[in-house]
Formats: C-alpha cells, structure tokens, sequence
C-alpha cells in the first residue's frame, strides 16, 4: 500500500468514526470519555490541531462543527444531559488514562 492509499483509507475510517458519533446522539461525551479515554471534543482539537499544522486557518468552534455536525451550543442544548455523579467520579478516576493533546 502506497502512503496516498494509506492516508485515503485512514481519511476513509476518520469519516465513519465521525457519521456514527453524529448519528448516536444518545451516548454523551463522558461516557465515551470514560471508557475509551477519549470523546467528540478531542477528535475536535485533534482535527483542529491537524488543520493548523497544515497551515489552515481554522477555530476550534469550527473543528467541533465538523465533529458535531452541528454547532457546539446546538449540541448541547438538543442532546448533552447533565452528568451523573457516577460519571463525574468515574472521570476522575479514569483521567490519567485520557486523550493527551498537544
């Protein structure tokens, strides 16, 4: 496989990854957060930070309209419940495990 091909098929996978999370509104952010150490607004700041490096002028409220598919507020105010103890604890204690973004 020759890195054009390579970089198609991760592009490929990248865009299914974000049609799933825009389709399963249901599972909020801190849950995915809490058990893949990762969640919709890191893949913004990872999409954000890969833009810049590029040379792309780009905000991460832009970032995050990509990942979403909508805006941030719209998001949230259509489909963000406010979290649980349970899940604001296990936050805590999963977040040595979570996302480092540079």
């Amino acid at each position: 496989m020759d890195d054009q091909m390579r970089i198609e098929i991760e592009a490929a996978a990248f865009r299914g990854l974000i049609a799933h999370l825009q389709k399963r509104t249901d599972v909020q952010n801190i849950d995915v957060m809490n058990l893949a150490g990762f969640c919709r607004n890191c893949l913004s700041k990872w999409y954000l930070a890969a833009a810049k490096d590029r040379g792309l002028e780009m905000d991460y409220d832009e970032a995050r309209e990509v990942v979403y598919g909508m805006s941030y507020e719209e998001w949230k105010n259509t489909h963000q419940a406010p979290a649980s103890d349970e899940q604001k604890a296990k936050y805590e204690e999963t977040k040595s495990l979570h996302a480092k973004i540079g």
